[in-house]
């Protein structure tokens, strides 16, 4: 990296750490908008800071290892100054309380907040601000109630909680600079998620268990990597009793034939439900109640479902054929990336292309309607730059401001755009694609 791209990287770090230092002294809990106003802000940022790390071609080490711990100490003071700032999100609440009812040898799936036999846990600080404490048991799986346990055993506390997501943070760009350094990638491409708005603001300011996951995920992908099947299964199936999905990422990581992979994913998803399989029935927690809030079973939290009964009359009843044929959508893709792994010449590797196509596909398929849910797409951005997933990403704090669901409006101005540069970017590709074809070498078209 040369010294005039570092003091730009330098002049959008002083103009990124103004803007966050507004937002982080006037948060308001009740009011997205401001923060929706100010991340855009951030957001454009970014992307210039963006455009900047992605022409380091890595020729000068000095440089670019100066750059990196640069990169490295930006994200790190963006962050701590969110640490001790209120969350947005009130999810954290949950987090404290469940560690709290663990610690006084309770099943945290047995009862929800405002059971009678929880009173004698109740405080004035944590309690009142638990959602859904009225009706809903945890939804929050093994490994997650693991890690709230083990951090609210050091301090119940809103900003432990924070801090230990940040600690988890750690844990995947150290991962994230082990994949590109076995890939020969500039290390200054860890920027890509280190200076992104979104899980600066999802897992230092509201501390949003997703941190664990996305550190589970891109440490299966380097012990992939580096050819541990049985580590590799092991951080899969931690990442799967975090947030049930990242499991879909499987097929990146699996050697045919070696069934160590996902052996270990089996043998560590069973073993860490053991301390909790006294619920019975009850230990997916509120997983069914969240499934109809969200409009997940009826279709009217799925955007896709929701857009094509807007351009087509289809009766609702159909949708008892979306879910189907999604499920084969998402695995027609993961047997795609699972095939394509011999011809691509990384049968034993993990397959970091595959997998975000792996993940972007179920994204596609099941819309979220919360602007965490996208933070696991950002690692890949450090491989895989994609103007498409950089506005997915990096707009996703509208959906605080958009109603969705059940508002088809509100999500069709952020969803709409992506759409449409998917589109483009898919056209473009296959232009590209076609020119290669007729001996015309041109550059892949994407965001460097």
């Amino acid at each position: 990296m040369t010294r005039w791209s570092l003091g730009c990287l330098a002049l959008l770090a002083t103009a990124l750490f103004s803007v966050h230092a507004v937002l982080a002294s006037s948060l308001y809990a009740e009011e997205h908008m401001p923060i929706f106003l100010g991340t855009s802000v951030e957001v454009a940022i970014y992307a210039m800071a963006v455009f900047v790390s992605l022409r380091d071609r890595g020729q000068d080490a000095d440089a670019s290892r100066r750059a990196l711990i640069f990169i490295l100490g930006v994200a790190a003071v963006l962050r701590l100054m969110l640490l001790f700032a209120d969350p947005v999100s009130t999810d954290i609440n949950r987090y404290v309380w469940d560690g709290r009812v663990q610690a006084a040898g309770i099943n945290p799936y047995e009862y929800i907040p405002a059971d009678p036999h929880l009173a004698f846990l109740r405080d004035d600080e944590i309690y009142p601000e638990i959602n859904r404490a009225e009706y809903a048991p945890t939804i929050y799986p093994p490994l997650a109630q693991i890690v709230f346990f083990l951090v609210t055993r050091v301090s119940e506390s809103l900003t432990a909680m924070k801090a230990a997501m940040v600690g988890f943070e750690m844990v995947a760009i150290w991962a994230i600079l082990g994949l590109l350094r076995s890939r020969r990638i500039p290390a200054t491409r860890v920027l890509l998620y280190a200076w992104h708005p979104l899980p600066i603001w999802e897992f230092s300011g509201s501390g949003h268990v997703d941190a664990i996951a996305v550190a589970c995920v891109m440490l299966s992908l380097l012990a992939a990597d580096r050819r541990h099947p049985i580590l590799a299964g092991i951080a899969l199936g931690g990442a799967a009793l975090v947030k049930f999905f990242p499991v879909v990422v499987g097929p990146a990581l699996y050697r045919r034939w070696d069934w160590r992979l996902p052996l270990a994913g089996a043998a560590t998803i069973a073993l860490l439900y053991l301390p909790y399989i006294s619920a019975g029935k009850k230990i997916f927690g509120f997983l069914g109640g969240y499934s109809d809030e969200e409009g997940l079973r009826d279709g009217s939290g799925l955007y896709l479902w929701v857009l094509l009964r807007h351009v087509v009359e289809i009766p609702q009843w159909a949708f008892a054929l979306y879910m189907p044929v999604a499920a084969l959508a998402l695995g027609a893709v993961g047997l795609i990336v699972l095939l394509a792994r011999k011809t691509s010449g990384i049968s034993d590797g993990a397959d970091i292309a595959g997998a975000f196509l792996i993940v972007g596909t179920y994204t596609v398929l099941t819309s979220p309607h919360f602007a965490w849910y996208f933070a696991w797409l950002i690692p890949f951005l450090c491989f895989v730059p994609s103007w498409p997933v950089l506005y997915l990403t990096g707009s996703s704090t509208l959906l605080y401001v958009a109603g969705w669901p059940p508002s088809f409006a509100g999500a069709s101005i952020f969803y709409g755009p992506f759409f449409v540069f998917l589109a483009i970017d898919l056209a473009l590709r296959a232009l590209t694609f076609k020119d290669k074809r007729h001996g015309h070498p041109v550059a892949a078209p994407t965001i460097g």
